[in-house]
C-alpha cells in the first residue's frame, strides 16, 4: 500500500480538563487510508500554529501572493483566555476547517504537515490526567449537527475594531489606518501587530491603536499570572519608557502578563516592566526561522505613545501600575520563599528522626520463664519427664 493519507476527518467535541491545570482540548475522529479510525485529541493552539505553518509551506495557496488565489481557510487566531464558551462556540468553524482541509488538492490534504498532525500520539492513547483532582468533562456534538458542515456554521465572522488614533505604515506588509476607520481583524499575533483588512486593503497594524466596539477593556486578555513563566531574550532592547526594562540576549526572565498589544510584564529577579514579546523566546523551545525573522522587524508602539488618541468610550481601559506589579511580585516570591523554607525544614525533621531511630541501640528479645517441674511431668513427653526424674 501507498503512503498513508486521510480520508476524513470528524470533530467529536471537546474535553475539559483540569491537570495540570484547566484546559480545554478537542477531539478528532481521523479515518485513514487503509480504514483504520483514530481518535486524537488536539489544543486550539496546536492547530492554530500547524495552520500558521501550512499557510507559509503554501504560499499561493494560502492567498499571500494574490488573495484570489486562497484556497486554504481561514482561522481565528486563538484568544489569549480561552474559556467554555469560546470553546464551544468555535466547533463549527473546526468542523468546517477539517472538511475544507481533506478536499483541498492532494498536494496540501496529503503532505506530511497534515499527515503528521493527525497521527496519534502518545498523549492521545494515554492522556495525562490526575483522578485526585477532577476526572476530565467530556461535551459531545449533537448528532444532527455532523450530517453536513453547512448545518454547523455559516461563513467566519471576523472581529471588528476601531482605529483611535492615525497610523502611517512604515513598510509594504502594513496598512496604513486613520482614526474611526473601522477594521476586520483576520490575525491576532500576539506580538502586538494584527492582521487587518478594510475595505480591499489588507495588512498588519499595531494592536495598541485598535480598540473593540463594544466596550475598552478586553475580555480575551489574561489575568496576570505572578507565578511566571520562564522565557529566555533573544534580541536586546534598551528602555525608552520609565516603566520599560532593559535587558540583553541570553538573559532568563519571568513573565507576569501577558497583554494584547505585544508588550508583556515581566520581572527579572525582584523588578517588573515592560518588554516586547516578540523578543522573547519560552524556555525549551525551538528557534525557527520564522520567529528569527520576526526579531529583525521593530516592535509595535505602545498606547502610552499615541499622540491624539480618541476612544469612543467614556471609561478607559484598565491598567495596573508597575508598583501594584512589584508589590505583588515580591507578595509572591516571599511566600514562594517560606513555602520552601518550611519543606526544608520538614524534610531536615524527618532526616533527623531517621537518624535517631537508626542510631538508638535495639531491643533484646525476652528470655521465656523455665517451666516448673509438675508442668513438665503433665504436658511433656516421656523422654522429657526421664530428664528431669
Amino acid at each position: 500500500m501507498g503512503d498513508a493519507f486521510i480520508r476524513h476527518i470528524e470533530l467529536l467535541g471537546y474535553e475539559k480538563r483540569f491537570f495540570p491545570s484547566q484546559h480545554y482540548v478537542y477531539m478528532f475522529l481521523v479515518k485513514w487510508n487503509d480504514l483504520s479510525e483514530k481518535v486524537v485529541y488536539r489544543r486550539f493552539t496546536e492547530i492554530y500554529e500547524f495552520h500558521k505553518a501550512l499557510k507559509e509551506m503554501f504560499p499561493i495557496e494560502s492567498g499571500d501572493i494574490n488573495i484570489e488565489n486562497r484556497i486554504i481557510p481561514h482561522l481565528p487566531a486563538p484568544k489569549w483566555f480561552d474559556g467554555q464558551r469560546s470553546t464551544e462556540n468555535r466547533q463549527g468553524t473546526l468542523a468546517e476547517y477539517c472538511y475544507t482541509l481533506v478536499n483541498l488538492p492532494h498536494k496540501i490534504s496529503r503532505c506530511l504537515h497534515v499527515v503528521n498532525f493527525f497521527k496519534v500520539r502518545h498523549d492521545d492513547m494515554n492522556p495525562v490526567t490526575d483522578s485526585q483532582i477532577k476526572k476530565p468533562e467530556i461535551f459531545l456534538l449533537p448528532k444532527d449537527s455532523k450530517k453536513n458542515p453547512t448545518d454547523i456554521t455559516g461563513p467566519i465572522i471576523l472581529q471588528t475594531y476601531r482605529a483611535i488614533a492615525d497610523y502611517e505604515k512604515s513598510s509594504t506588509s502594513e496598512m496604513a489606518v486613520q482614526a474611526g476607520d473601522m477594521v476586520d481583524v483576520v490575525e491576532k499575533s500576539e506580538n502586538g501587530w494584527w492582521f487587518c483588512q478594510l475595505k480591499n486593503k489588507r495588512g498588519w497594524v499595531p494592536a495598541a491603536y485598535l480598540e473593540p466596539m463594544d466596550g475598552p477593556d478586553e475580555s480575551e486578555e489574561q489575568e496576570p499570572n505572578y507565578a511566571g513563566e520562564l522565557y529566555v531574550v533573544q534580541k536586546s532592547y534598551t528602555a525608552v519608557e520609565e516603566d520599560e526594562l532593559t535587558l540583553k540576549e541570553g538573559d532568563t526572565i519571568e513573565v507576569i502578563h501577558k497583554l494584547l498589544d505585544g508588550w508583556w510584564v515581566i520581572r527579572k529577579d525582584e523588578t517588573t516592566g515592560y518588554y516586547p514579546s516578540m523578543y522573547l523566546q519560552k524556555s525549551g523551545e525551538v528557534n525557527t526561522s520564522m520567529k528569527s525573522e520576526l526579531r529583525n522587524k521593530r516592535a509595535p508602539p505602545r498606547r502610552s505613545t499615541i499622540r491624539n488618541a480618541k476612544s469612543i468610550h467614556k471609561q478607559g481601559r484598565k491598567q495596573i501600575s508597575q508598583e501594584t506589579y512589584r508589590r505583588n511580585s515580591r507578595k509572591y516570591i516571599q511566600s514562594r520563599r517560606n513555602t520552601q523554607g518550611n519543606s526544608q525544614n520538614k524534610a531536615n525533621v524527618i532526616i533527623e528522626k531517621t537518624v535517631q531511630q537508626e542510631n538508638k541501640p535495639k531491643a533484646q528479645p525476652a528470655v521465656p520463664p523455665r517451666p516448673s517441674k509438675d508442668l513438665i511431668l503433665n504436658r511433656c513427653t516421656e523422654t522429657t519427664r526421664k530428664k528431669i526424674l
